[in-house]
């Protein structure tokens, strides 16, 4: 064959593969992906096509494996039976129209339901938050239900280990749950998992990736959630992880970053729906499902003298669709008066922007607290360009002084309704990430709330519209291209 034509025939077999793959790709990705997410895909095939097929073959499904969403769907049947069983009733004659649409669309979503008469406690303090959950644990009598997205045997978490250690040694039973992918990178994570071993503690992976052992899904689909359950009765949440506030990573202690925190301390009816999320996770990774002899039962309330109405939206790939960010539209749709959101990462999708900056031509008063230093480099510039479209809008922006990463992830909406957990808002959180939020209503938590915001206020730097536009070129141009990035999913 004449080198010219075969020269020729290799182009325009390239070529016609290109166009083929290009065709292919035009035809399955915009099938149930939001057109953001299937653009950045379309660009990432066509532009770079094999890098592109590649990584779309890597993490391009946004659900779990069908196994794992079936169990889902099993266990939120039971959920559904036992709370109907039960006769869960609220007395929402109080409560304005909007929440109570609010609370029905949570409660289709999850199956959990809406619960009265419960108290709560907020701790902004990092190392006492965990001595108080510690605390609580020497109060088990019959177990203990702890769940993170990493944990780590530090000398920040050691009290924690050491009341895990003593409840075993009383004949309490402890189990832990663990996401795979960030606790096994964490420092020390062999002899973490080791002294669980040794202390007697039944610990399992969370979505492990270990395709040997026949064990996979896609690998940035994390399980995120951060809660301690003790006997049914207390339960803590919120956004910080079980390891020490620098993470203990060489990096970190470098540049002297520390994590700041908000953990929310629950006692009443609502533990048992944050002990159901726990129980929910243990069936999916075990195939165990925990009956009433071995904890709680699910739906018997635990009335305190609480005025909090509370209810939990657990949200994840193995729900049909984005349970955490119907939640916070919803919400920030029905406000009236004030929207405060603190998010480590907001990288909003574009519904989330309309919203915010709809509540701001509305003429509601919208507060954003984010971190002024970043400690992941695509997220952080991914975050600050959304900073122009909010300033002009009205939202006032506050900056969290480094060297700490303000990782609270909570906002309330004007003086009654608030939302604590640990989901950010971002499409990371919305989308990729198991995740658990508690709306709670109550003006005594939502004060507790301001309080916290208003120390975050106190010391952060408001960012003007003028000052962001005097930011350098070559500061946005990275902005931009983090953004486009941010919508693979």
């Amino acid at each position: 064959m004449d080198a010219v034509l075969g020269s020729n025939l290799i182009w325009l077999g390239a070529v016609l593969l290109h166009v083929a793959i290009s065709v292919t790709a035009l035809i399955v990705l915009p099938k149930h992906r939001k057109p953001t997410a299937a653009m950045a895909w379309l660009l990432a095939i066509i532009l770079v096509p094999y890098l592109g097929i590649l990584l779309y073959l890597l993490i391009g499904s946004i659900k779990l494996p069908k196994s794992r969403r079936d169990k889902q769907t099993q266990i939120d049947a039971i959920i559904a039976e036992r709370v109907a069983a039960a006769g869960v009733e609220v007395d929402d004659t109080t409560w304005p129209a909007h929440f109570r649409t609010i609370v029905a669309q949570n409660q289709r979503l999850t199956k959990l339901p809406p619960q009265e008469n419960n108290s709560a406690q907020l701790f902004g303090d990092y190392e006492q938050s965990i001595i108080e959950m510690a605390k609580a644990m020497d109060a088990a009598e019959r177990y203990i239900h702890v769940e993170f997205f990493i944990v780590s045997n530090d000398k920040t978490t050691a009290p924690f280990f050491a009341a895990m250690e003593a409840a075993v040694a009383r004949g309490v039973t402890v189990r832990l749950l663990a996401d795979h992918v960030s606790s096994r990178r964490a420092v020390n994570s062999k002899a973490t998992f080791a002294e669980l071993d040794r202390i007697g503690v039944k610990w399992e992976w969370l979505l492990p990736v270990m395709p040997l052992k026949g064990k996979y899904q896609r690998p940035d689909l994390r399980n995120h959630r951060k809660l301690v359950v003790i006997d049914g009765k207390v339960a803590f949440m919120g956004s910080q992880n079980l390891i020490d506030r620098t993470y203990n990573t060489p990096k970190n202690i470098a540049r002297g970053l520390k994590w700041q925190e908000l953990v929310s301390r629950f006692e009443g009816p609502v533990v048992a729906s944050i002990d159901a999320i726990f129980i929910t996770d243990w069936f999916i990774e075990t195939g165990d499902l925990l009956d009433d002899e071995q904890v709680a039962a699910i739906d018997v309330p635990r009335p305190t003298d609480g005025e909090l109405v509370c209810q939990l939206v657990p949200s994840g790939p193995g729900y049909a669709t984005e349970n955490n960010l119907r939640l916070f539209l919803s919400l920030i749709h029905s406000a009236s008066e004030r929207v405060i959101i603190t998010s480590p990462y907001f990288v909003p999708d574009e519904a989330m922007v309309y919203a915010i900056t709809t509540a701001c031509e509305r003429g509601i008063e919208v507060q954003l607290f984010v971190s002024e230093v970043g400690d992941q480099g695509l997220v952080y510039h991914a975050q600050r360009s959304y900073y122009e479209t909010l300033l002009e809008a009205g939202v006032r922006i506050f900056l969290y002084p480094g060297p700490f990463i303000l990782h609270s992830k909570h906002f309330s909406i004007d003086d009654d309704v608030a939302v604590i957990g640990s989901s950010n808002m971002d499409i990371r959180s919305f989308s990729l990430n198991m995740e658990i939020s508690m709306m709670v209503r109550g003006r005594s938590f939502v004060d507790g709330m301001r309080a916290v915001e208003q120390g975050y206020r106190d010391i952060s730097r408001e960012l003007t519209l003028e000052q962001w536009r005097a930011e350098p070129s070559k500061a946005t141009f990275l902005d931009g291209v983090a953004r486009l990035t941010s919508a693979l999913n």
